[in-house]
């Protein structure tokens, strides 16, 4: 990588670059609707039928409270696929090996992954938002949907850490494989789609071990579905989970820089 270059750059350079990997990333994914459209229309159909057709009981609470359980559902799915499949398939086809010797700020890769994840995170939110106030009743106060929204869309980045993980270090044909069996599970077993209190004692107790868990109650929280007791331990959990997550995957990217 042509470092010196790098380094004869103005900051107007540099956000040149990473704004320039962003839309890249961005017309990538619009000519893939095969993770576009399953990523945006999933937890829609998910929520429609849990939360607004199990819903019509006569109040919003169950709309409501599905906005924080469907809502983490669905930001998991742009992070796990859009990293962990999409990282390992450009490390086969060697467009990492491209990027590493390219004239790039060596994050520039991974903010655009990133920011790609984060704004299906949000149209993912406004999807589920416009749907719970519309046909679920769901009405919150400003600040809580504003609240809500920021809590999902900063809560896909340890997601995108586990999906990095993962990409660094299995094929891509194997990726996909390996994150359906992480997410899909992942989501059931932490309550996602189901409460955990209609769950066996021992599956609520699992579900303490997923960082969908622990976004999920988060989400809970904001929307006063949850006393709120334990807001901080959840919030330390992903952030350790984030980090275990980053440093196995710098092992994959050193592994990948020794080749």
């Amino acid at each position: 990588m042509n470092t010196a270059a790098i380094k004869q750059w103005s900051w107007r350079d540099t956000l040149g670059v990473y704004l320039r990997e962003a839309e890249f990333q961005f017309w990538s994914v619009v000519r893939m609707p095969g993770f576009a459209l399953p990523s945006l229309l999933f937890p829609t159909m998910f929520y429609v039928f849990f939360g607004l057709l199990f819903g019509k009981s006569g109040d919003s609470s169950t709309a409501t409270y599905m906005l924080g359980s469907f809502g983490t559902f669905g930001i998991m799915g742009p992070a796990l696929f859009g990293f962990g499949v999409g990282v390992a398939m450009d490390r086969e086809r060697g467009i990492l090996a491209l990027k590493r010797v390219a004239p790039l700020p060596p994050m520039a890769y991974l903010f655009a992954k990133a920011a790609m994840a984060m704004l299906f995170a949000l149209v993912i939110v406004l999807i589920l938002f416009v749907l719970g106030a519309l046909f679920g009743g769901a009405a919150l106060p400003r600040a809580e949907w504003w609240l809500l929204a920021i809590t999902l869309v900063i809560g896909s980045l340890p997601f995108c850490a586990l999906g990095l993980a993962v990409g660094l270090h299995v094929g891509g044909q194997a990726s996909a494989a390996i994150i359906n069996l992480i997410y899909l599970p992942m989501s059931f077993l932490s309550g996602l789609w189901v409460p955990l209190s209609l769950m066996p004692h021992w599956l609520q107790e699992l579900a303490r071990i997923f960082p969908a868990y622990h976004l999920g109650e988060i989400a809970l929280s904001v929307l006063h579905m949850d006393d709120g007791s334990r807001f901080l331990t959840h919030l330390i959990y992903l952030a350790v989970f984030t980090v275990v997550c980053l440093w196995f995957a710098a092992g994959g990217w050193r592994r990948i820089q020794d080749r």
